[in-house]
């Protein structure tokens, strides 16, 4: 497609970056909106936002380098190249998780509404982000002679060139924003904090590990060709998920019969 957006001199626009950087704008404006419509301080999810970003980018490529650590041995200074692609978005979520539970207990924050918050921001960003993972070519897809199949023939495109390619990057845009309208709307419902982020991560959880079936690129395996490493930590997240909506509920019940 189109890697790089356009050339100033020797200056690149990376189009993979812009759209990983309006990810990251659109979830902190939503997060901010959200913030004052439930009542909390909307400055403090700015300063949490900026923390948790940090953590998102360097925990994604510390990921990536690890699964691709034969290429970047072998050239180093590729790892510091974040803008042209190489995220792997559990890599991110997992320590921006840790990160941002550690600001919130610090700044004595409430955690599960915080992270309510916080949660439709997530999904909206992936679904910005990854149209960037298109336009790079990285996280293609399986070659396919489905009529939606896509062709990458720009020399610096991360894709298997002249191939016709699942899109997998627009199934996970196209997912990001469904989990997105599906939490939009179950806020409305939610009976206790820690619904939305719950919800978030079971939704995901499932529909990343089925869309890893259709992924061609390599990006490391567990059980070499079944189990890849998303869908390994998509199982933990996945259970991990289910066991925190029942305790939530539970605890919800008990203190409302109270």
């Amino acid at each position: 497609m189109y890697p790089v957006l356009f050339h100033i001199g020797s200056f690149k626009l990376h189009t993979y970056g812009l759209f990983i950087a309006l990810g990251f704008l659109m979830g902190i404006i939503l997060a901010f909106r959200e913030a004052k419509r439930v009542g909390e301080e909307p400055e403090r999810i700015l300063d949490l936002s900026f923390y948790v970003i940090i953590a998102a980018i360097v925990g994604s490529r510390l990921l990536y380098i690890i699964i691709y650590y034969k290429y970047f041995m072998e050239n180093p200074l590729e790892m510091i190249k974040i803008w042209s692609g190489g995220l792997v978005y559990y890599g991110g979520f997992i320590p921006a998780l840790l990160v941002g539970m550690w600001y919130m207990n610090k700044n004595r924050m409430p955690v599960w509404k915080t992270v309510d918050i916080m949660a439709p921001s997530l999904a909206i960003g992936q679904a910005i982000g990854r149209l960037g993972c298109f336009c790079a070519g990285c996280c293609y897809g399986k070659e396919t002679t489905l009529p939606w199949a896509v062709t990458f023939t720009n020399p610096e495109s991360l894709a298997n060139l002249n191939t016709p390619l699942h899109p997998t990057q627009l199934y996970s845009s196209v997912n990001a924003f469904l989990i997105f309208l599906i939490l939009m709307a179950a806020k409305r419902f939610k009976k206790f904090d820690g619904f939305l982020v719950c919800l978030y991560m079971l939704l995901y959880s499932i529909t990343r590990s089925i869309i890893e079936i259709f992924r061609g690129d390599d990006r490391g395996f567990v059980i070499e060709g079944m189990l890849s490493v998303s869908q390994f930590i998509g199982i933990i997240l996945g259970l991990t998920s289910l066991l925190m909506l029942l305790y939530l509920r539970t605890r919800h019940k008990r203190l409302s019969a109270k």
